[in-house]
C-alpha cells in the first residue's frame, strides 16, 4: 500500500535542552541532573547524516545509555546489538566502543527515537509520545532522500505511522513486516532490548534478517 506523505510539515528536529513540554519527563531529567551531573541528561538528538537513505527509529533514550552518553543507543545492550548489525551490513564504519567519542560513523544511515527524553522505567506515556511526535515528524522531513525506515518496536512503529499520516489499521505491526509510505519502505522489528533478547522474543538472527532485507532493497 502506498500512502501519501504530503501532510508532513517542517519544524525543529530537537527540543530545547530544558524542554518543558512533558512535565513528568522534565522532572525526571531534573532528578537525573542532580544525581549524575556529569551525564548528558538532555533531549537526545538524532545521530547520522540527514541525507542518508536509511532511518532507524527507536523508543526513547535509555537512562544509562543515550541519556548518559548523548548518542542514541550508546552505552546499553540495545546499542551493542544494533551497532554490531549496522557494521555487519555496511551501515556503519569503525569500531563501536559504547562511547560517543569512539569514532564510529554511520554510513547512509541515521538513528533517532520516537521520544527524545529518557522516561521513567523506559515507559513513555501516550501523551508524551504524542507530544514528541512533532520532532520525529520533523526529522523525517529533513531527510530528503530517505527510502527506508526501520521501526524498532510497536511504539516506534505506531508513532512513525502517525507522523506519516498512515492509519494504524492499514499497516499493522509485526516483526519482519514491510509497509509502504510513498517512496519509503517501513521495516518492522522487535526492539533490540536486553529483555527481548533474553526472553527469546528477538534473536540475533531475526534482527539480522531485517537489516539484510534493507541492505538488499537499498543495494
Amino acid at each position: 500500500m502506498t500512502i501519501s506523505t504530503s501532510n508532513l510539515v517542517t519544524a525543529p528536529t530537537l527540543p530545547d535542552s530544558n524542554c518543558p513540554l512533558c512535565p513528568r519527563l522534565a522532572d525526571f531529567r531534573a532528578q537525573a541532573r542532580l544525581r549524575e551531573p556529569g551525564w548528558f541528561n538532555s533531549p537526545v538528538d538524532s545521530f547520522g547524516d540527514p541525507n542518508a537513505r536509511l532511518l532507524i527509529v527507536g523508543l526513547a533514550p535509555g537512562l544509562q545509555g543515550a541519556n548518559r552518553t548523548g548518542r542514541p543507543f550508546t552505552g546499553d545492550y540495545a546499542g551493542d546489538l544494533l551497532y554490531a548489525t549496522l557494521l555487519e551490513y555496511g551501515f556503519a564504519s569503525g569500531v563501536y566502543r559504547a562511547r560517543p567519542d569512539d569514532g564510529l560513523k554511520l554510513v547512509d544511515c541515521r538513528i533517532s527515537n520516537a521520544v527524545r527524553c529518557v522516561p521513567p522505567q523506559n515507559k513513555p506515556l501516550p501523551a508524551e509520545i504524542n507530544t514528541c511526535r512533532q520532532f520525529l515528524r520533523a526529522t523525517i522531513t529533513t531527510m530528503p532522500t530517505v527510502r527506508a525506515i526501520v521501526l524498532l518496536g510497536r511504539i516506534a512503529h505506531e508513532s512513525t505511522l502517525k507522523a506519516l499520516g498512515i492509519r494504524l489499521a492499514a499497516a499493522p505491526f509485526a516483526h519482519g513486516a514491510v509497509h509502504m509510505s510513498g517512496q519509503i519502505k517501513l521495516y518492522d522489528s522487535y526492539h533490540c532490548s536486553r529483555y527481548n533478547t533474553n526472553t527469546g522474543v528477538l534473536t540475533t538472527d531475526m534482527f539480522r534478517k531485517v537489516f539484510a532485507n534493507v541492505r538488499k532493497d537499498l543495494g
